[in-house]
């Protein structure tokens, strides 16, 4: 026998599909068609109807002229329109691009005109948004909007000249229609903006080979059953809602949409429908903890949340744990689909001290078993680093779940692949185990007398106070040092600090180099998908 023989075997329809995420969906409305798949308000939507509503999009977009390649935009809350469009827009072979709700106008039109977007999904309260983006678009995309029973009686009144209306174009659909698998699994499945806060936003492509690989590693990693039941506290338009609009349909799971994170809201419906999943930032664990104590409800079961962004405060993450929550952390960026690296819990560890745990728990992890290769390189000679917890590199990944590059951006894309890795631009250690932790950005390590100084881990100390709700440390000039830590503050409701107190309390916690200079207290600046936006902050710590 030789390799010759194996090899003779034939590639052909009957033994090899393009892999994509859409057959969960003729799966889950096959095998159980009645089962419930959407909660939205008053609206129980069962499997049989979504996935006829997905085709009915997918016909009526065709008939409009979507097709391989063209990208639909979609301006939507976390509405069932929303998930529709995660099924719909790819059945014609087309290419979902979710805009991030809270841009601006200015940058929503470049979105716009950079993706080429042929047609617009738009819930009517963001109509107003979409009107002034499209002042500035040099090309005018169909309009379709959506009337959401859920919406404010204000926001459900706007209007946009010339607009379609969402369920009048779904009727234009056949659900029998035969929709378009991939011909290539390398094909776009969807386009997902980079928030830009350097510069212009970068359009990220993902394939629907990444995208069913990503999803099947969430149900792995986020230890999902079968018939979840998911909270959409995460946003779907970012990183395609972490590929989990496709992971609970896989499992034939409840999607409980929510138009907008607020903790007497989360409460609410993790008590009545059960919920057993949820994701998003550590913003919305400290949302949760934050509801007054008469808003909260009794939860039926313990919720398994998985939380990503900033690493959590070790302070949080105890808190999430008391308050009954199970709390799995991940990490990943829009570049890999999202979450591609998970902190893997060990059995042993429940017998540490409650602290130790809560400092296990703050490290990013592993690689997901859908990520091939993930290491800590130094970026110069592409080694490497020791496992050794200290010493700091950048993170490198590679594998199937690392996007195709960055749309109509060569350049770009040749240096995020340079020497055959996905470079993060995130900087972080190893420890003796194989887990990493982040340490920072490497644009925002604050570099003091020659010493570098992790911006997370002056944050981390400053969460210790039992006065702080949300910390942000970001590099202030220093004509002495070059640079020194300055901590931007929001204080918890009804408790008081001042910048002596915490400059002292960090003292007792941080070698005297790593201490803040400054402190100033107000609102801190968030995305979204509650990711403090620090380049807002190193323009006031600069100014200031």
């Amino acid at each position: 026998m030789s390799a010759a023989d194996y090899d003779a075997l034939p590639r052909q329809p009957s033994n090899h599909q393009p892999l994509t995420p859409l057959l969960f969906l003729e799966r889950a409305a096959q095998v159980y068609p009645e089962n419930t798949a959407v909660v939205h308000g008053a609206l129980r939507r069962s499997y049989r109807a979504l996935r006829d509503r997905c085709v009915k999009l997918a016909h009526a977009l065709a008939q409009g002229g979507i097709a391989r390649g063209d990208t639909v935009a979609a301006l939507l809350p976390n509405t069932p329109a929303m998930l529709e469009c995660h099924y719909g827009v790819p059945m014609t072979g087309g290419v979902l691009n979710t805009l991030n709700t809270r841009l601006d106008a200015g940058t929503i039109a470049y979105c716009l005109d950079h993706g080429e977007a042929k047609v617009v999904i738009v819930d009517r309260e963001l109509v107003p948004l979409l009107r002034m983006a499209l002042t500035q678009c040099a090309t005018k995309p169909l309009v379709i909007e959506v009337d959401d029973a859920e919406a404010s009686d204000a926001a459900r009144a706007n209007r946009l000249d010339g607009a379609t209306d969402y369920e009048a174009f779904l009727a234009t659909g056949d659900a029998a229609w035969p929709w378009v698998m991939p011909g290539d699994e390398w094909d776009a499945i969807a386009l997902n903006y980079t928030s830009g806060t350097t510069g212009r936003p970068k359009g990220v492509v993902y394939h629907h080979r990444g995208a069913q690989l990503l999803a099947i590693g969430n149900v792995l990693s986020a230890g999902m059953g079968k018939h979840p039941v998911y909270l959409w506290t995460l946003p779907m338009f970012h990183c395609n809602g972490w590929c989990f609009p496709w992971t609970v349909t896989a499992q034939a799971g409840v999607h409980v949409c929510l138009r907008a994170v607020r903790g007497p809201d989360m409460w609410r419906l993790m008590a009545t429908e059960g919920v057993t999943h949820m994701c998003g930032a550590p913003i919305v664990m400290s949302t949760l903890l934050a509801t007054p104590d008469a808003e909260k409800h009794a939860l039926p079961h313990q919720v398994q949340f998985v939380v990503a962004g900033a690493p959590p405060p070790k302070a949080v993450l105890a808190a999430m744990k008391s308050a009954g929550f199970a709390v799995c952390h991940v990490y990943g960026l829009t570049e890999c689909y999202g979450p591609s690296v998970v902190n893997e819990w060990h059995a042993a560890w429940n017998a540490k001290p409650a602290p130790e745990q809560a400092g296990l728990m703050a490290r990013q992890g592993v690689r997901y078993i859908a990520l091939e290769s993930l290491a800590v390189m130094d970026p110069e000679t592409m080694t490497t680093l020791p496992a050794d917890g200290a010493t700091m590199g950048e993170v490198m990944m590679r594998g199937n779940v690392v996007m195709k590059g960055y749309l109509k951006d060569a350049e770009a894309t040749r240096k995020a692949f340079d020497g055959g890795w996905f470079h993060t631009g995130d900087l972080a250690v190893t420890y003796p185990d194989g887990y990493i932790q982040l340490k920072d950005r490497s644009k925002d390590i604050i570099i003091s007398g020659g010493e570098n100084i992790s911006s997370i881990e002056v944050e981390d100390a400053l969460y210790k106070h039992p006065a702080v709700a949300v910390a942000a440390v970001v590099a202030r000039p220093d004509e002495k040092w070059g640079e020194t830590p300055c901590a931007f503050i929001e204080l918890r409701p009804g408790m008081g600090a001042t910048a002596e107190e915490l400059i002292a309390w960090c003292k007792q916690h941080l070698a005297s180099y790593k201490v803040p200079r400054h402190v100033m207290f107000e609102e801190l600046p968030k995305t979204s998908t509650g990711k403090i936006q620090k380049h807002v902050l190193r323009g006031k710590a600069k100014g200031g």
